[in-house]
């Protein structure tokens, strides 16, 4: 690897930071518009510098190398030196994340244009946002990753409580702060323990030590457990939560409180493709750990049918995006747990520009119907949105993996693997996410049959309503271009005939695990099965909001049950209301009524109490009364005199 090289990806890392501290320290100084173009340009120079890189490893097929920057922590035993990690695998990562921010960052200008709070601050935010995330994703180590790993939950936290006039925008950014410390608890655990059992936080060092480690027992609670096993539970764990998995994924519906950018941002390159990274990263563990990764497999499964469900039922437009985000990542957790780490990535990187698309153009219509989001007052908008109507087909063509979209590729690559890999758990893996393919395409038509056909529900937000401008429009465009042709032209790279030359290395399978090699030999009917349910979703949401929009209704009405019930998602909140909120709010009410209040507080304020009622009752004798004190030493002398007596 070439100095130059090395340079440029240090380049693109830090890149996002010069823009973080400029933008943000100085905004009020050099005023909105300059904090906006330094931001912008922070990301230009990120963006060419990533694709330099990328050119340059395609063409020397170059292994992976580290760029070493500073000495970082030195304590004992414990030494964790700050590296940047150059392979295919992190410079995949940098490139599909700093295109995405840079679109997003060029679509905010005019989204956030007649915001009422100064802007330098969501620029400067979302700047931040992006380099946390590539620190996540550059790192050479389990202390740098966690780094980058709580980076972007602050980032997170500030954005989606970017709003912080709204008490729904702070109640959200907070839920989804305590919702992934709680992953984050565990995926800390698992790193202490792999410090213990190998010595170190360094990547290379871990894998190289995993072979003589491998029947290592790790002993808790009087329990036995294959080290590896426990340690990848843990981390997965603490994916899950980043990643929105089945039952830490309550945080991301909530996260939609802030703006629309934010939104695309969380959901196409940073916060949410942390976990897939995190497994992608670490495979030449997880490998060893087949019980976890039947459980990988389980859950991602279950949650890509329950979000799938979830979405069908939700009013507002950047809900059920989100929800299907949610369901997305179910996917490439499927993918993550039968050990096709190759496609998880692929559908990673091809979900990035669907989803962000999909984010944008929601947020297109929102910005031209003044803030409107429930899709059940909108109706027959192609007429006033004509760009952002073709832009969002062309998103739920991707999302419904229609060919020769995107999502075709990669979403049908998933389900290829899960048939392939066999057992139980594998066919379970297949028909859940062979169901939710249906439903994608569902609940992706509802929304575009919804928002854009029909005749509008609301006339006055209809006359109202108007395009996006083109500072909003372009960067859609340049999505939606690698939402139709970035399936067919990555797919030879990431999981075809050039995959062994293009990873490099950087992705592990095992001696025994063919599964890349399997899932090109899937039977004709099962590959075609998830297109045929797709195209058949769609003629569904076209008999049922366009054909016959009657049946809806009368569903939600005869089954009212079960249409609140994905409603409310499952009832999830309300279950984790009942059995953590409001017992944690009964006892730091008893701790705050009687502990602090009464013990901590009381205590001091009643032996001052007594103290002065003591005071009170002998301040009597010290009136100034001569006569008082003469008569008072007179009893004294008496009793002095008594006592000698008696003992005398």
């Amino acid at each position: 690897m070439t100095p130059i090289a090395s340079s440029l990806f240090a380049i693109a890392v830090f890149a996002p930071l010069g823009g973080f501290l400029i933008a943000g320290l100085l905004g009020r100084v050099i005023g909105d518009n300059f904090a906006k173009f330094i931001s912008i340009l922070g990301m230009i120079i990120a963006v060419a510098c990533s694709w330099c890189v990328l050119g340059h490893l395609l063409n020397s097929n170059a292994g992976g190398v580290t760029v070493p920057l500073i000495d970082w922590i030195h304590a004992g035993n414990f030494n964790a030196t700050w590296y940047l990690r150059m392979d295919m695998l992190s410079v995949s990562m940098l490139t599909m994340v700093t295109s995405v921010s840079l679109l997003v960052h060029i679509y905010s200008i005019g989204y956030m244009a007649h915001d009422s709070m100064p802007t330098y601050r969501f620029f400067a935010y979302l700047s931040l946002f992006t380099f946390s995330m590539l620190m996540l994703i550059t790192s050479d180590n389990l202390i740098e990753l966690f780094f980058g790993w709580e980076a972007v939950g602050l980032s997170s936290y500030l954005l989606i409580g970017y709003w912080y006039t709204r008490p729904s925008a702070v109640a959200a950014a907070i839920k989804a702060f305590v919702v992934n410390r709680i992953a984050d608890l565990f995926f800390l655990v698992g790193i202490c323990v792999l410090f213990i059992l190998s010595g170190s936080v360094f990547y290379d060092d871990i894998f190289h030590k995993i072979p003589e480690l491998a029947q290592t027992q790790y002993h808790l609670c009087g329990y036995s457990f294959q080290a590896y096993e426990f340690i990848a539970l843990l981390l997965f764990i603490g994916a899950m939560g980043k990643s929105a998995q089945l039952f830490l994924h309550v945080w991301l519906p909530d996260a939609m409180e802030g703006p629309t950018p934010v939104s695309a941002l969380i959901h196409a390159a940073t916060m949410v493709t942390a976990g897939i990274f995190l497994m992608a990263r670490m495979s030449p563990l997880v490998e060893f750990a087949p019980h976890v990764k039947m459980f990988i497999v389980i859950i991602g499964a279950t949650t890509a049918f329950f979000a799938g469900t979830v979405a069908l039922a939700q009013p507002d437009i950047k809900k059920s995006i989100a929800y299907s985000t949610c369901s997305q990542l179910g996917y490439m957790f499927v993918a993550v747990g039968v050990g096709a780490y190759q496609v998880a990535l692929f559908h990673l990187t091809t979900h990035a520009f669907f989803k962000a698309l999909l984010f944008l153009g929601a947020g297109s219509v929102i910005h031209a119907l003044h803030d409107e989001q429930d899709m059940f007052k909108m109706g027959g908008l192609y007429k006033k949105l004509p760009a952002t109507c073709l832009l969002m087909w062309i998103g739920c063509l991707a999302l419904g993996g229609i060919f020769p979209f995107a999502g075709y590729w990669s979403k049908d690559a998933i389900l290829e693997a899960a048939w392939m890999f066999g057992g139980s758990v594998g066919h379970y893996a297949w028909i859940m996410t062979a169901i939710t393919a249906f439903l994608t395409a569902f609940y992706s038509w509802r929304l575009l049959f919804l928002v854009f056909h029909g005749k509008p529900r609301d006339q006055k937000i209809y006359d109202h309503a108007h395009e996006s401008s083109l500072v909003m429009t372009l960067p859609m465009c340049v999505l939606a271009t690698g939402a139709t042709i970035g399936g067919i032209v990555l797919a030879p790279y990431y999981i075809g005939v050039h995959q062994v030359a293009f990873w490099g290395g950087a992705i592990f399978n095992a001696p025994s695990n063919h599964i890349m090699s399997l899932m090109h030999h899937t039977p004709y009917l099962i590959a075609k099965t998830p297109l045929v349910l797709g195209v058949l979703g769609i003629i569904v949401a076209f008999v049922c909001y366009i054909a016959v929009p009657k049946i809806p209704v009368a569903a939600a009405s005869g089954l009212k049950g079960v249409y609140q019930f994905l409603l409310n998602a499952w009832y999830f909140d309300k279950l984790y209301d009942f059995i953590f909120v409001r017992p944690y709010l009964a006892l730091s009410k008893v701790l705050w009524k009687v502990g602090d209040e009464e013990i901590v507080q009381g205590m001091p304020v009643s032996i001052a109490r007594i103290t002065n009622r003591s005071a009170k009752t002998v301040s009597w004798t010290q009136n100034g009364s001569f006569a008082l004190y003469a008569f008072t030493m007179a009893i004294g002398l008496v009793v002095v005199l008594a006592t000698f007596l008696i003992y005398h």
